[in-house]
């Protein structure tokens, strides 16, 4: 995070310097390679606004194309990241459990929707399983990016439907239509704003959002995923709110669980958030 205004800025600076020069070598990688950030304290806000940028940075991302991004793969994918401009890098390492999660499931499944989707990458994994996508996220910039790590992945002739919209509006709207899927992954922000304006807290929100959601799941729902990375919606709470939620109208099993990156020199893992999955089976 950045030091708050009470710490002197030279102080601060110096410290991140330290940091800049120690990481290299804890890390053992060249210093080129490492890149660092600075969190800042906001109010509300994108929280995939650029850095250093003021309000509606978040559009530039649709410009990503015209730029040389690095790419990663994971499991016959490929994702554009940059490492620079913003405070997320394009991919969650620590979702990688997930999206093999989703990729097992999705064989089954016929109709998948992905909601607050960022750049795509359950959505990638269920279009590659063979699912039906939709892909739902409140970014403009975001549903770019996603459809660039189709491309890049192979992937865009995939029955894929990008939808930029305000995930609960889009729930809504879905109910009234009839619409129903087989398997369902939220990944909630802890606040954001939708292309209107709409306003989300998930302290205030998730509950009655899962409520909501399982009116649109088919009659023989194969499963539902929610990751979370808010503090205080520990596994616990999650798998409480599946059960209560999901299991009276569909039975199967719930189960919650710390999501983190593996620490490769002790065997342990570093705690990110938490995922809570249902499953018929």
């Amino acid at each position: 995070y950045a030091a708050p205004k009470t710490i002197d800025p030279a102080l601060a600076q110096a410290r991140m310097l330290d940091i800049l020069a120690i990481a290299p070598r804890i890390l053992d990688v060249p210093a080129e390679h490492v890149h660092a950030k600075a969190r800042m304290h906001s109010r509300g806000g994108s929280q995939y606004g650029k850095q250093g940028a003021g309000k509606g940075a978040s559009g530039e991302r649709a410009n990503i194309a015209r730029r040389r991004l690095p790419l990663i793969e994971e499991g016959g994918l490929t994702f554009a990241v940059n490492f620079d401009d913003y405070l997320d890098v394009g991919i969650f390492l620590d979702h990688r459990v997930t999206r093999n999660l989703v990729r097992e499931h999705a064989k089954q499944a016929r109709r998948f929707l992905n909601l607050f989707a960022y750049t795509g990458g359950a959505t990638l994994s269920a279009a590659k399983a063979g699912a039906a996508v939709t892909h739902v996220d409140a970014s403009k910039g975001m549903v770019t990016w996603a459809k660039e790590n189709a491309a890049a992945s192979g992937l865009s002739d995939a029955p894929i439907r990008w939808l930029v919209d305000d995930c609960v509006k889009f729930v809504e709207r879905e109910i009234r239509r009839g619409n129903h899927y087989d398997g369902i992954i939220m990944d909630p922000p802890s606040y954001g704003r939708g292309p209107k304006g709409e306003i989300w807290k998930i302290e205030e929100s998730i509950y009655p959002f899962i409520e909501l959601t399982t009116q649109i799941l088919s009659d023989d729902p194969l499963f539902f995923l929610i990751n979370s990375y808010t503090t205080g919606l520990q596994p616990a709470v999650l798998n409480y709110m599946m059960q209560t939620a999901i299991t009276p109208k569909f039975g199967g099993h719930t189960e919650a669980s710390e999501i983190g990156l593996p620490v490769t020199d002790n065997g342990l893992v570093l705690p990110c958030g938490a995922s809570g999955r249902w499953s018929k089976q």
